[in-house]
């Protein structure tokens, strides 16, 4: 039943977006990409994919299929495995750009949606439904479908404050309220240099309701230091922060975050590339004392 489902959502999509076969200068894009990702209680995941696009003009405007094979490897050495097929769309339509990953891993659907406006008052729209990477959440198995929306509120040319709320139902009974606040000041605009102050707050409803971390109430504040540099086209962007996160179980304690990204820029055979590198120790798992999350990520595709 979910599958027929997850068939018609596509067929729906498909349906849905602007005929281009009038337009004789489209150009097709495929590429790949893997990701793995660990964490303390070593719970290891390996996401391979490979995208084609049969219709491709940007980044922001594509439509194309995507096939994906994730690998689970939880805690006690269980192993298992799981096929996806998505379609991807995305299109501009006057200052709002919208693009979807909408799929299957023959069992529900799964994928991820946003529509972004990208006027000076910025405001994105988005819902996600993915699989919850624990033991239980692999096995039983558990998900989550995540829905809510972001506002960048500008207060002068070099200060930003960023507003996200959203709700995140997960199988089972919990239901969890988000809260998200980002305070951004540019101190340095030809270097790329941000001080932000970010700030997040969740509630479940039904807490420990499995083996995911779900305590009563979390909160956390970091200050983070970010530099985005470009040079020959290649986009590099590096942030780090320290502060601290409590739930309703402990008391306050360390909170770290490290991100790294870049991406090339196209060169004459239409080859682009990215990689990621992330840490941070927001727990996933139910246990929370000395957790730790890496993940890595890397990507090539061939645009023509």
């Amino acid at each position: 039943m979910m599958l027929r489902a997850a068939v018609a959502v596509l067929a729906c999509v498909a349906f849905a977006a602007p005929s281009y076969a009038q337009n004789a200068k489209l150009r097709h894009s495929i590429g790949t990409d893997i990701s793995f990702s660990s964490d303390a209680e070593g719970t290891e995941v390996v996401r391979l994919g490979v995208n084609a696009d049969w219709r491709f003009r940007s980044s922001d405007d594509y439509l194309g299929v995507r096939l994906e094979r994730n690998f689970y490897r939880v805690s006690e050495g269980e192993r298992d495995s799981d096929r996806r097929l998505y379609l991807r769309v995305a299109k501009p339509v006057g200052n709002w750009k919208a693009n979807a990953t909408v799929g299957t891993d023959g069992d529900t659907i799964l994928g991820a949606a946003t529509v972004v406006d990208e006027s000076p008052l910025r405001k994105e729209f988005f819902v996600e439904r993915d699989k919850v990477e624990t033991r239980q959440g692999v096995s039983r198995p558990i998900y989550h479908t995540f829905a809510g929306a972001a506002v960048d509120v500008p207060v002068d040319e070099t200060t930003q404050v960023t507003l996200v709320g959203g709700v995140q139902a997960f199988t089972g009974e919990n239901v969890r309220l988000h809260a998200r606040g980002n305070f951004i000041k540019v101190v340095k605009s030809d270097w790329g240099l941000s001080l932000q102050l970010r700030s997040r707050y969740f509630h479940n409803s039904e807490p420990r309701e499995y083996d995911y971390y779900s305590p009563k109430w979390y909160a956390e504040v970091i200050p983070v230091i970010q530099m985005r540099r470009f040079r020959g086209g290649w986009r590099y962007v590096a942030a780090a922060g320290f502060g601290v996160q409590r739930d309703s179980d402990s008391a306050w304690r360390q909170s770290r975050y490290l991100n790294l990204r870049v991406s090339s820029p196209q060169n004459r055979q239409g080859w682009v590339g990215k990689a990621e590198l992330t840490y941070t120790n927001l727990p996933v798992t139910s246990a929370a004392e000395r957790y730790s999350y890496v993940r890595v990520m890397g990507g090539l595709a061939r645009n023509f």
